[in-house]
């Protein structure tokens, strides 16, 4: 039997703000090649879990691997798609050199963008539908449009985990379709997706694993497995009726 692959193992992780605790002594073992949704109420810690793995936030405790190595030694692995709210867009720059900063990684400091990372982040705004924008201003986009680049960036570093902050958030159906179909594209690559999703009726339809997080994990694992009443029940706290699609 093949043994799994994990691409992200966190282990006793506790993060707190002013002593008060946001995630409390969390065990995580994420597979390699799996699309998984955090699900929790607002406050349950999904971001912080998030930026607590890739090094934005400090633990008060505990140790996160990216295939088995600290993430610093593990960055160029890593694509990073951040919440909306978090991002400047009345910063002045356009949509392609939005993308090429994502080719930064591979390149280092002292290195500049040349025809080789130009064409990589055109062929990402491609992927997305927004070569024809590539030009205007990021300030001058719809929202849905706004995230798009944002994943072209993601793209563009070509990583094998990507973590996605509420991708899904103010953008529109069309929008929200086309994301989930590049990521389900990048999992078929054998990509690791791992995404803050609020909408529990779409769960089933996404991704193919869960975690339940309200402060403590409160379950992970296959959503044809664990997606239920019962967990549901237990991370929001009130009597949780979805119905499942198996």
């Amino acid at each position: 039997m093949k043994q799994q692959k994990f691409a992200v193992t966190v282990d006793d992780l506790t993060v707190a703000y002013n002593y008060k605790p946001v995630l409390w002594d969390i065990d995580l073992a994420i597979p390699e090649g799996v699309m998984m949704a955090i699900v929790g109420p607002n406050g349950a810690g999904k971001s912080t879990l998030i930026k607590a793995i890739l090094g934005i936030i400090d633990p008060i405790a505990g140790s996160v691997s990216i295939y088995g190595k600290p993430y610093k030694k593990q960055r160029k692995l890593v694509g990073y798609v951040p919440q909306k709210g978090s991002v400047d867009w009345d910063f002045p720059t356009t949509a392609l050199d939005v993308v090429l900063m994502g080719t930064y990684g591979s390149l280092g400091w002292i290195k500049r963008p040349g025809k080789k990372e130009k064409k990589t982040a055109l062929e990402s705004l491609e992927k997305v539908g927004m070569l024809s924008f590539k030009d205007r201003q990021i300030s001058q986009l719809s929202g849905g449009q706004q995230q798009r680049v944002f994943l072209a960036r993601a793209l563009a570093q070509d990583a094998a985990i990507y973590f996605m902050d509420e991708p899904f958030q103010g953008v529109d159906a069309t929008t929200e379709i086309a994301i989930i179909n590049i990521l389900k594209e990048l999992r078929k690559e054998g990509k690791t997706v791992v995404v803050v999703h609020h909408d529990l009726q779409t769960v089933p339809e996404y991704f193919d694993w869960v975690t339940f997080l309200n402060v403590k994990k409160i379950a992970t694992g296959p959503v044809k497995e664990i997606f239920n009443d019962d967990n549901l029940t237990k991370t929001y706290g009130i009597n949780y009726k979805v119905s499942v699609q198996k």
